[in-house]
């Protein structure tokens, strides 16, 4: 599968500025998923894109996957509002990565939305959680968490306490976090290829789903909900013929 220019990467990963992501895509009014494609000629393959994401996960298929190995040291360094979501960056010379198929991919940034973008058998989940990882040859690894109401989730606060609530609004994360505490005990998952989730929608992205959802509280979730002012979640995109395996 081809994959995404390292401009689209750049873009795709956060790493610009707000201001340089031009277009002024949203999650509702014009700029709303269904408009992507009309806004900017670079955003054409969030429409005719065939292996497009999020998706329901419902039929899959049994397959021996690999166990997923992830290995997580270091904790993030900032939280930006950047008005689409609240990301969490990482020091450049971050050692925190996963393996997938014995590729080593080294985690960019992670991200969340409310309510989950992929669905399972028709299901939103409260929050997912978007951890980014890019490879040496630039592709593309997304391992996705989700997060069900329950229990206030301790590790979360440490990010929440800091949330920036004003767009363009970058902080700096004093807290030592564990992101193994953001990952469930059991990380078994589904698995399929699909795209960002946000323009240009690059495709040649493996997805990782994490089967087993952790919990947030009702509060932590109402304030990140607070702060965006707007669900932000892309809805799920046809399959086209795609398999998800376990």
């Amino acid at each position: 599968m081809k994959l995404f220019s390292g401009t689209a990467v750049f873009l795709a990963l956060g790493m610009l500025p707000f201001t340089a992501m031009a277009s002024h895509w949203s999650y509702e009014g014009e700029g709303a998923p269904e408009h992507w494609a009309a806004l900017n000629g670079e955003y054409k393959t969030c429409q005719t894109g065939m292996n497009q994401s999020p998706i329901n996960i419902d039929t899959t298929l049994q397959a021996h996957v690999s166990p997923l190995v992830t290995n997580y040291s270091d904790g993030p360094v900032t939280l930006i509002n950047n008005g689409h979501t609240v990301q969490a960056g990482l020091k450049q010379t971050t050692s925190d990565t996963v393996t997938i198929d014995g590729v080593t991919f080294t985690l960019q940034q992670f991200h969340f939305h409310a309510p989950s973008e992929n669905t399972v058998h028709g299901k939103h989940y409260a929050m997912e959680m978007h951890l980014v990882h890019k490879n040496a040859k630039g592709a593309v690894a997304v391992v996705a968490v989700m997060f069900d109401k329950g229990a206030a989730n301790p590790e979360l606060e440490k990010l929440w306490s800091t949330m920036p609530e004003k767009v363009e609004q970058d902080v700096k994360i004093t807290s030592q976090m564990d992101l193994n505490a953001l990952l469930p005990k059991d990380k078994t998952y589904w698995r399929f290829s699909g795209s960002l989730t946000t323009p240009p929608c690059s495709e040649g992205v493996t997805w990782i789903v994490l089967k087993h959802p952790l919990t947030l509280s009702a509060e932590q979730l109402a304030k990140f909900t607070h702060t965006m002012h707007h669900d932000n979640n892309r809805p799920t995109q046809p399959l086209n013929g795609r398999v998800v395996v376990e």
